[in-house]
């Protein structure tokens, strides 16, 4: 196992309590990475950028025109999140390709390539949302991640956008199932189960947390009580390895943290939730701003 000494003491030590100013960019952190990590441990930091990649690609499917494998997608004017694995050219290669059914399984994802070749196929489903899918297939790969503390984030990201989707859905007396997407044994409960805690209170030792938590009245407290749970639990999970590859990645998620409430003032923050609740009631698609790693955008359906 490689350990990150150098690259780890010569970080700044961050806090959610202190402003929530980021003391070093995600691009500098990245480009120090780049510098230290072997190559196996570059590749577990793929899993953190490929959230990004997913929703590039979703960003690039809706600006398509003509879904022609031969379409320039440069000249679409996409705005692109920088956060990710793949060039402008490998979006390209990878979208032309699936067009022409080379799904490319060597170079991609191969759930990505499937979702950019059945994209038109289904974007005129009812009830049919390209963020949700694409997150829903991302976090179903990135759960299948070799190490064990980073693949167990993401389940537990996974786990906890579920289980609070379902309480704000309970509370607003909408039909649970209908807001949950996946299947897992977590889900499975969620959906059957009509017990205040969905019978998870003795499967998952956070769930109190997290009911806690949904009963925050403050949308942007609410949303700043999610955060502290998942840095809490990166801190566990990193304390007794504090130079490992699992502690490079805990920051790196941490930064991302910081970095979106540098972004996001208390109005926006609330607005975007108001938002949420109203898109809920209307049926209507989760406005893009707010789809992030630990709230995924899928609180959508009747």
């Amino acid at each position: 196992m490689a350990n990150y000494y150098c690259l780890m003491a010569g970080m700044p030590d961050i806090a959610m309590d202190e402003g929530d100013k980021c003391p070093v960019t995600l691009e500098d952190f990245r480009e120090q990475c780049d510098e230290v990590l072997t190559e196996k441990d570059k590749g577990l930091l793929y899993y953190f950028y490929l959230k990004q990649d997913c929703l590039n690609v979703v960003r690039l499917l809706k600006a398509s025109k003509t879904n022609e494998p031969t379409e320039d997608l440069s000249a679409l004017g996409v705005e692109l999140n920088p956060w990710c694995n793949y060039t402008m050219e490998q979006y390209q290669d990878l979208i032309s390709a699936a067009r022409t059914m080379n799904f490319n399984v060597h170079r991609y994802p191969s759930f990505i390539s499937a979702f950019a070749r059945e994209y038109n196929y289904n974007k005129e489903k009812e009830g049919w949302f390209a963020e949700d899918q694409m997150l829903l297939a991302y976090y179903d790969y990135a759960q299948g991640c070799p190490n064990r503390m980073i693949s167990a984030w993401f389940k537990l990201n996974f786990n906890v956008t579920n289980i609070m989707t379902a309480l704000i859905a309970r509370k607003y007396g909408w039909n649970v199932s209908n807001f949950i997407l996946g299947d897992n044994e977590v889900n499975e409960m969620i959906r059957t189960n009509n017990t205040k805690d969905f019978s998870l209170i003795n499967e998952l030792d956070y769930m109190v947390d997290i009911m806690k938590i949904v009963d925050t009245e403050d949308p942007v407290e609410k949303e700043k009580r999610i955060d502290a749970f998942k840095w809490n639990w990166l801190d566990e999970q990193t304390f007794m390895n504090i130079f490992s590859v699992e502690a490079v990645f805990a920051y790196l998620c941490k930064l991302e943290m910081l970095n979106r409430w540098e972004q996001l003032d208390p109005e926006k923050g609330k607005e975007a939730f108001r938002r949420v609740i109203e898109n809920l009631r209307g049926e209507a698609k989760v406005p893009e701003e707010f789809v992030r790693p630990d709230i995924a955008a899928r609180m959508k359906r009747n």
